[in-house]
């Protein structure tokens, strides 16, 4: 239960800071990208420092990396099927997923990581 509160009120926090932030910078946009994912990665990294030593959190850190590589990947590939191949967004968005998941087993098989 304490982690849970430690999580809300760190990750309440830093999405603040980050809408600050955000809110200075043009366009407004930048407000909610940096509200939103680096802040929530941020909060869990430092509760996983807290918790569970420096080592745990760089473990922790590159399966985000990893998991944003993906990302990057299916959003490609989200693009080129929506717009190339004309799909529709269910079936776009599904064939895209396997990508993504493609893509993250792989960078964890091939660089390795806790699973």
């Amino acid at each position: 239960m304490t982690e849970y509160i430690l999580r809300f009120i760190a990750g309440g926090v830093i999405v603040s800071a980050f809408a600050i932030l955000g809110d200075m910078l043009r366009p407004k946009s930048f407000g909610g990208l940096l509200g939103a994912a680096p802040s929530v990665a941020l909060a869990t990294l430092s509760i996983a420092v807290v918790q569970h030593g420096a080592q745990y959190a760089a473990a922790e850190s590159w399966t985000m990396i990893y998991g944003a590589a993906a990302l990057a990947c299916y959003s490609l590939a989200v693009c080129h099927l929506l717009m190339r191949f004309r799909f529709a967004a269910l079936p776009a968005t599904t064939v895209a997923f396997v990508v993504w998941l493609a893509v993250a087993f792989a960078l964890l098989a091939g660089f390795g990581g806790a699973a």
